[in-house]
């Protein structure tokens, strides 16, 4: 469809990309969410047309973009650019960009992102992100709620035990805290480690025997009994602890976390969850919504085998591995360049990149987390602690870029 022909044809909807036709499985979602009131332009009569006075009519424009484009983003920064102007919503459908790239046209203003290969029911999911109406105020810890926030899906994986990542989950969302105080945006907590979750022992928090209560019954669960049942540290981080006692991952359903993370969102801007260092099936879930899912790692054999394992996984299924942070914890200091070759030689031959490097932040941590206090609270100057205040300030001001120009 040509500029002309979409100005004429009273579309709710507009695909923009180098060419459209490369995006068969976008055209087949959009008809299908759609029918016939959608339009298909490149980047330069997108362009145009979002400049245009009838733009304002578009619910909003799927922008696609590949491996390709990125040799050079100016069409689609200045196009993005354009729509963040309009207050029109983008949703990015990116296939083969470096994170890098996908980072910088996210912070530009794009309202959510679908990767290419499109999975079943992706677009249609943004989508109704988009739609999520007001709700009546909803109180939850003494707070109130307008609407719904659409929050930021943050999950830690532990690719083998004991390398820290509920030690960074709690400190994380802390600091995430800390951050959001003045802002008024919301943070939360999910320990989703039935077994041996330790995030009600690292924050020195009570386990209540609702929690199974609303586990077991995620049918009926609505934005007032789940926030009913969240825990409030220090009247800044709400947290939602493990069962009292140790339940089967299988007690959950792929249904029953997609419930639990839609509540979670409607209520917090940034969602934090303490992920088993098992693989179940509704880990695919987690991962499939998740906005950056972090996975992290030791440099011992445990978990060099264990990330292979996990990369194996996550091609055979076809899951959107480009959401994976690899973190190094007990990282080698900069000075020991012969712990750093071990790394670089690690992540050649697991085919990966690691993203974030951890330092080993002796026993302040240890004595921390049998405390129950935030790394901020115990040893606010521990090197360890200014890592993931550091990794916390990219993420909420990502957030707080986004939210402005959207």
């Amino acid at each position: 469809m040509g500029l002309r022909q979409t100005k004429e044809a009273g579309i709710d909807a507009c695909a923009i990309a180098r060419d459209v036709q490369a995006f068969d499985l976008l055209i087949e979602d959009m008809e299908t969410e759609l029918g016939e009131r959608w339009g298909g332009l490149d980047f330069v009569d997108g362009l145009a047309y979002v400049n245009s006075p009838e733009a304002t009519e578009l619910e909003f424009i799927a922008v696609a973009v590949d491996q390709t484009d990125e040799e050079d983003l100016s069409d689609v920064i200045a196009l993005i650019q354009a729509a963040a102007a309009a207050r029109l919503k983008v949703i990015l459908v990116a296939h083969d960009l470096s994170p890098t790239a996908l980072h910088q046209l996210l912070r530009l203003g794009a309202s959510d992102f679908a990767p290419y290969p499109l999975p079943e029911g992706a677009l249609h999911d943004a989508i109704e992100r988009m739609r999520k109406p007001a709700t009546p105020t909803i109180v939850h810890n003494g707070h109130s709620s307008e609407q719904y926030r659409n929050g930021a899906i943050l999950p830690i994986f532990g690719l083998a035990g004991g390398v820290g990542s509920t030690m960074l989950a709690v400190n994380l969302a802390w600091e995430l805290a800390l951050q959001s105080e003045k802002s008024g945006l919301k943070v939360c907590l999910l320990d989703l480690d039935l077994q041996g979750g330790s995030v009600a022992t690292y924050l020195d928090l009570p386990r209540r025997e609702a929690i199974f209560e609303l586990l077991s019954d995620s049918a009926s669960m609505d934005s007032e009994s789940f926030s009913q049942t969240m825990l409030s540290y220090n009247d800044k981080l709400d947290v939602l602890t493990a069962p009292a006692d140790a339940l089967p991952l299988e007690i959950l359903t792929p249904e029953d976390v997609g419930i639990i993370l839609k509540r979670a969102t409607e209520l917090y801007d940034f969602v934090v969850i303490d992920m088993p260092t098992t693989l179940v099936q509704w880990t695919e879930t987690i991962l499939q919504e998740a906005d950056v899912f972090f996975a992290m790692m030791e440099m011992d054999m445990r978990s060099a085998q264990n990330a292979l394992r996990f990369v194996r996984t996550l091609k055979a299924e076809d899951l959107p591995f480009e959401k994976v942070r690899y973190v190094m914890n007990y990282a080698p200091k900069f000075a020991d360049m012969g712990g750093r070759a071990r790394i670089k030689r690690l992540a050649e031959n697991l085919n990966i990149e690691i993203n974030l490097f951890f330092t080993d932040g002796g026993k302040q941590i240890l004595h921390a987390c049998d405390h129950g206090l935030p790394i901020a609270e115990s040893a606010p100057k521990n090197p360890l602690r200014k890592e993931i205040a550091k990794l916390a300030r990219s993420i909420f001001e990502l957030a707080t870029e986004q939210a402005a120009v959207g």
